[in-house]
């Protein structure tokens, strides 16, 4: 392949593991080579030649599959572009707490890197483990200690005010609020933004129609029902995340409520079901997907010396995705 490329052996591995400081004429000679001979290195024959394994590392602890789906896609996306490959691990908590298994996984697995999403990325054992082990590390939507690690976010406090704002707009002031699992950053983010929402509207917040969610189709039914069994129910339930809203609609319908003629109900996240769910879930579109492929590049940057100086955080944008599950509010 070097002698086809007209370049040295040495820096065919260059342009192989995608380092920096290869002009653009020689990158585009060695990769028509690659392509002609049909070459596929090896990981493992790139780790011998260079000391590296070339692997990342995603581990999550989050009840939401589909969360968990989206990160996986938009990790192993980037991985693979760069000439990674990512190594997916769920997180036993009865075998070992989180930090001692992420310190394993990296040790015994020679990860160059690890991707943290919430709500690992905010164990203060977690952040310790990871901050001793010198080794690059990116934190999805992390809610503390923003200065270590790489962090990629999305303004979920801003998210959830524009959601709100969509509710009070359609005429709404009975607005129900699901939170999501107890003791996260996203949850208290979301939280504070739908209080953000109602303040800006002049209307009070109302303790009574919040409910302590867990990120679970179960939790949004029972707190479904228990919002709509208040004497004065409301009119809009907002839950902070898709799999909440699912478990209302399936609450409303229960108790014989059409949706939105007789209650408006949102989302957060924009997971495949939303648009699948009858009728079609108005939601937040959260860039999960990309957050955890800017997160791997981060990574892939900092490892190649292009960030010598450390990680600039990153924040992705969201958007209102309105569809049929809110409308105005019902005529008494």
């Amino acid at each position: 392949m070097a002698k086809l490329a007209e370049v040295s052996i040495k820096t065919v591995s260059r342009v192989v593991r995608r380092e920096p400081n290869v002009s653009e004429r020689t990158r585009v000679a060695v990769q028509a080579a690659i392509d002609e001979l049909n070459y596929r290195p090896t990981i493992s024959a790139r780790s011998t030649t260079s000391a590296r394994s070339f692997l990342l590392g995603l581990v999550f602890d989050n009840p939401n599959p589909s969360y968990s789906f989206e990160l996986l896609r938009g990790a192993q996306r980037a991985a693979k572009e760069n000439g990674y490959q990512l190594v997916f691990e769920p997180l036993d908590r009865s075998r070992a707490t989180p930090a001692e298994s992420m310190t394993q996984l990296i040790v015994q697995g020679n990860l160059e890197g690890m991707i943290v999403p919430p709500p690992l990325c905010d164990d203060p054992d977690v952040l310790s483990a990871m901050s001793k082990l010198n080794r690059p590390f990116a934190r999805i939507a992390p809610g503390r200690e923003p200065s270590l690690g790489f962090c990629v976010s999305m303004d979920d406090r801003g998210a959830a005010e524009a959601m709100t704002r969509h509710l009070v707009d359609h005429g709404h002031t009975r607005i129900g609020f699901i939170m999501g699992r107890e003791g996260t950053a996203t949850t208290q983010a979301r939280l504070h933004g739908y209080k953000d929402g109602l303040q800006g509207a002049g209307i009070a917040f109302d303790e009574e129609l919040t409910c302590q969610g867990a990120f679970t189709i179960r939790s949004g039914v029972e707190c479904g029902e228990h919002l709509l069994s208040l004497d004065d129910r409301p009119t809009a339930i907002f839950a902070s995340n898709d799999d909440m809203a699912a478990g209302v609609l399936m609450a409303a319908h229960r108790v014989g409520l059409e949706v939105p003629r007789d209650l408006s109900v949102a989302g957060f996240d924009d997971a495949e079901t939303a648009s699948a769910m009858w009728p079609p879930l108005t939601t937040i579109r959260q860039p999960v997907a990309d957050m955890a492929a800017a997160a791997a590049e981060g990574i892939i940057d900092h490892q190649r010396g292009n960030r010598e100086n450390g990680l600039d955080n990153v924040q992705l944008d969201y958007e209102l995705i309105v569809r049929e599950s809110t409308g105005p509010v019902p005529e008494v």
